[in-house]
């Protein structure tokens, strides 16, 4: 009598078996199942088929800007690439040559800088420029002929002390006039500046002062007071003092010189006459064969200064 399988005491609770069809495709228990590919030929044409076998995982994102090399290694071949610097022999020429012209742009820059007050001169200005150095040339030229001659009289002369003391006493009136130790006389110029509006300053008669010598004045007065090397002006209007002494307008400038040079200095386009005007302030200019110039300074023994000759 065969048993039944169904009855027999083992398969109790078993599942009802299907057959090896039935079976097919289902995992064991405890065992994973094989698996499960989709035939090339049901995905769209699109999508390979490694794709569906093995999902690939999107790369992170990167952040605006920073180098592909970032990380330890990017670092590390950044640095060596920077440093030590690697300097080619070009790169030295290149550097020296960019220095000179630096250096030559400089220079030029600073001579430009220089000479700027005279290009933005006015032409009255650059008139009256030529004309002080031209005449500054002249009296060179003409005090060199007189030391010239005097040398030539000392070595000419039987009697050489004699000569000697002669220009010696010449030269001590010559600087005593210069020093306003001693009176003098000549021919000049009178200068008149008024003031009805007490506009005038100080420096306006300083100014005239400057124009003055630098066109060959040997000898100035204003208003009874000498002018020397060493005069100031201070104040204005009633309180105007040349060399702390109270002078009231008119002023009076006696000056002993080249006419010729004197007078065309103080009238020259944007010179001392066109600037009192522009004040409201008057000024007259008269040439004169005789200027007394009698106002004296007591000589001053400096205090410091000695003599360093012989």
């Amino acid at each position: 009598m065969s048993e039944n399988p169904e009855n027999h005491p083992e398969n109790a609770g078993r599942p009802e078996s299907t057959g090896a069809a039935g079976n097919a495709g289902r995992p064991e228990a405890g065992r994973p199942g094989p698996e499960k590919r989709v035939p090339p030929e049901a995905l769209p044409p699109e999508v390979p088929a490694e794709d569906v076998r093995m999902p690939q995982v999107p790369a992170a994102p990167v952040a605006a800007g920073a180098p592909a090399s970032a990380g330890p290694n990017g670092r590390r071949r950044l640095a060596s690439a920077l440093w030590p610097p690697r300097v080619t022999r070009a790169q030295l020429v290149v550097a020296l040559l960019l220095f000179v012209l630096g250096l030559g742009l400089a220079i030029q820059v600073s001579s430009t800088s220089e000479n700027s007050a005279l290009r933005g001169a006015r032409q009255e200005d650059l008139v009256r420029i030529l004309d002080e150095l031209d005449d500054r040339t002249q009296r060179l030229e003409d005090e060199k002929t007189r030391l010239e001659k005097q040398r030539t009289e000392l070595e000419s002369s039987s009697d050489q002390a004699e000569e000697a003391r002669k220009q010696t006493q010449e030269k001590e009136r010559q600087l005593g006039i210069l020093a306003g130790s001693v009176a003098a006389e000549g021919p000049g110029i009178t200068l008149t500046v008024g003031d009805p509006t007490g506009a005038v300053e100080s420096d306006m008669l300083l100014d005239a002062i400057q124009e003055l010598r630098a066109a060959g004045a040997e000898a100035i007065q204003v208003n009874g007071v000498r002018v020397v090397a060493d005069s100031y002006f201070t104040g204005s209007g009633d309180e105007m003092r040349i060399d702390g002494t109270k002078v009231a307008a008119p002023y009076v400038f006696k000056v002993i010189g080249k006419p010729e040079d004197l007078e065309p200095a103080l009238n020259i386009p944007g010179g001392v006459v066109q600037t009192l005007e522009k004040e409201q302030a008057t000024a007259t200019v008269e040439r004169s064969a005789k200027i007394v110039v009698d106002a004296l300074r007591p000589a001053k023994r400096p205090d410091y200064a000695q003599s360093s000759s012989q």
